[in-house]
Parts: C-alpha cells; sequence; structure tokens
C-alpha cells in the first residue's frame, strides 16, 4: 500500500483569517495616520493665528499712539487663507496701561482658533523708558 502524502500548504480558512487579521491592523495603522495628520494641522492653524493675533498687537504698539477703548476687527491673508481677527481694548486700572485681546479666528466662521492678550502702554520717545529702569543705578562709567 502507498501512503499517501498529506498536501503542504495553507487551506483557504487559514489565508481568509490571516486576511482579515492584517486588514484590520491596516485599518487601525490608518485611522492613527489620519488622527494625527488632524492634530498638525489644528497645530499649524493654532500656530498661524498665534502669530496673526501677536502681529496685531504689535502694530498696535508701533502705531505710537494709545488705541481708543473699544472693539475693532479687520481680515487678513495668511498662509493662503482668511483669517478675521477682532481686538478689543479696555482699561487694566493702571494709569496709561490698556489690555488688547485680539481673537483669531477664520474669516466666515465664529468659533475663535486662538486668543492672545497683550498690554499697551503709552508712548515715550526712544530711550525715555531707560531712565525709570535704571533710576538710582550709577552709570556704567562710575566706579561703585
Amino acid at each position: 500500500m502507498i501512503a499517501r502524502r498529506r498536501p503542504t500548504g495553507f487551506t483557504l480558512i487559514e489565508v481568509m483569517v490571516a486576511l482579515v487579521i492584517v486588514s484590520l491592523a491596516l485599518a487601525g495603522v490608518a485611522a492613527s495616520m489620519g488622527q494625527m495628520i488632524d492634530t498638525a494641522n489644528t497645530m499649524r492653524d493654532r500656530t498661524f493665528a498665534s502669530w496673526i493675533a501677536q502681529n496685531r498687537i504689535a502694530e498696535m504698539r508701533l502705531a505710537g499712539v494709545m488705541p481708543e477703548v473699544g472693539e475693532s476687527n479687520g481680515e487678513v491673508d495668511y498662509a493662503n487663507t482668511t483669517w478675521a481677527w477682532t481686538a478689543e481694548v479696555s482699561e487694566t486700572g493702571v494709569e496709561n496701561l490698556l489690555k488688547v485681546d485680539v481673537t483669531v479666528s477664520y474669516a466666515g466662521f465664529d468659533e475663535p482658533v486662538r486668543q492672545v492678550t497683550g498690554f499697551i502702554g503709552e508712548p515715550v520717545a526712544p530711550g525715555q523708558s531707560n531712565l525709570t529702569w535704571n533710576a538710582g543705578q550709577p552709570d556704567r562709567g562710575e566706579q561703585q
């Protein structure tokens, strides 16, 4: 009697189970990659919005005049996107010091992407603010 050899290899059921396991793993990797891309895009947009708000505060400081208390707004094109900003200037209770809250969102949307707070003091001639800081300190050329 001739002994039959059992065929070697995988059965169709084993191949199908392996394919299901691989497809589940790939679906998990794809979902994870999608989430990482969304997070990166959100962080990029928050960074851009922060820069826009900080630029607006810097522009207000460099204008050379104290801004009016109240609200102003506008739009700016930055990084191939149109952004809307709202600047709210308010009193701080300290003389000649104003608080500025700048909120940045996508143009046409109400939900803010980022809010930045800054302070603006009364403009002075260049070098004058150093006199306050250095009051009572000896000049650098003097011996101590």
